[in-house]
């Protein structure tokens, strides 16, 4: 063999090569697979896998296959900004969705936007979120848009006049929740008979449960996450507290259930899904999620398989190049563009501005559904 047929060979070989790097449209999955926060990383994690899955069927986008890089932050601040420096330095992926609570979205954003990197949040509602910077996104609906419509649909239901509060103040999504919390009942005129708090990880909360119980509230509001919910809603009503609970979006996960069994009778909370949806965009994606992992899809699962939705959508408008830092530049400029209707309903972007008054990330513009829980289990709520 000739110099010259070596030198064709090495260079259809590294054509090749190339060939089969750009083919590949790599996606970070930054998620909590493991530790308290699996309950909503988990349905995350297969959401985006059903979602590329179908994509990857159907051809990729414009030939190219989507491939997912999955990293588990365990929902711990640390290392999902460890999980982002891998995914971005290392992994060189075009963009990250995740993490998945918004503690760690707060530790990790700043990471991903001064890298001019996409992180996007399908998950995370605390306020504040897309402020951090214009490589922001989410699809999560903010809590200070779904809990408004929670509160007033449960004080007009249950003609409730006051209520007590109680909060984890030790994490940003159940600071924050307290917070939308705090301006609703003020906008909304209901005084506020006790306000108590716990940490994360508390199983006790029975001093505070007969504050509220002293207080004789007609509702109890709360934000916090599912398992920490759960228990208090067991203790209260072990302490003949019957007022009904209003929750947060923490309150979306089955382990509501699992350890609260019927104790969370009549509570309200809101969700920007609901698995009754009639349209053909959800019940495709509800059927084809039970047959692919034989359970019931969640919220947190609907807004990952809607997020790859509108990541797909961006990516077919923009011509790969190749190049990661250019490729992540021309995503970054197509993904406030989308529209779609998806398995949450119809879905567009709104541009948030940031503490400078300059123009920042980018939150989800959707109308939230009201759920209530009847015989253990969220039953979409019509007035009745």
């Amino acid at each position: 063999m000739n110099r010259a047929t070596k030198h064709l060979l090495f260079a259809a070989a590294s054509l090749l090569a190339v060939s089969a790097v750009a083919g590949d449209l790599k996606i970070g999955i930054a998620e909590a697979l493991t530790g308290g926060a699996a309950q909503y990383g988990v349905p995350i994690r297969n959401g985006f896998q059903l979602a590329a899955d179908e994509i990857n069927a159907k051809g990729g986008i414009n030939g190219n296959k989507v491939v997912l890089v999955v990293e588990d932050e365990q929902g711990k601040k640390e290392e999902a900004i460890n999980v982002f420096k891998k995914l971005i330095f290392q992994d060189k992926v075009l963009m990250i969705f995740g993490p998945t609570l918004s503690n760690s979205m707060f530790a990790a954003g700043p990471v991903a936007n001064a890298a001019k990197v996409v992180a996007f949040g399908t998950s995370n509602t605390a306020n504040g979120i897309s402020e951090m910077g214009p490589y922001i996104f989410r699809n999560s609906v903010m809590e200070s848009d779904v809990l408004p419509v929670t509160v007033r649909t449960a004080v007009k239901h249950y003609k409730i006049k006051k209520v007590a509060v109680i909060y984890g103040n030790d994490d940003a999504f159940t600071k924050s929740g307290y917070d939308v919390f705090k301006k609703v009942l003020e906008d909304q005129k209901i005084p506020v008979t006790t306000t108590e708090t716990y940490v994360k990880g508390d199983v006790d909360f029975k001093a505070q449960l007969t504050k509220i119980k002293a207080t004789n509230p007609d509702a109890i509001i709360c934000s916090g996450l599912a398992e920490e919910a759960a228990t208090l809603m067991v203790q209260a009503r072990g302490l003949g507290l019957k007022a009904p609970f209003i929750g947060g979006n923490g309150f979306n996960s089955p382990k509501l259930f699992e350890v609260s069994k019927t104790a969370g009778e009549g509570t309200f909370v809101g969700s920007p899904w609901a698995n009754t949806n009639p349209t053909p965009a959800n019940q495709h994606f509800v059927a084809a999620y039970k047959q692919k992992y034989g359970a019931e899809p969640n919220q947190f699962a609907a807004q990952a398989y809607d997020a790859m939705t509108i990541a797909a959508a961006a990516l077919k408008s923009i011509k790969v190049s190749g190049n990661v830092t250019t490729d992540r530049e021309a995503l970054h400029g197509a993904l406030p563009k989308v529209s779609i209707s998806g398995a949450t309903g119809p879905f567009k972007f709104r541009q948030s501005v940031g503490k400078d008054g300059k123009p920042a990330g980018y939150d989800a513009d959707q109308t939230p559904f009201i759920y209530v829980i009847r015989d253990g289990k969220f039953v979409l709520f019509t007035g009745k």
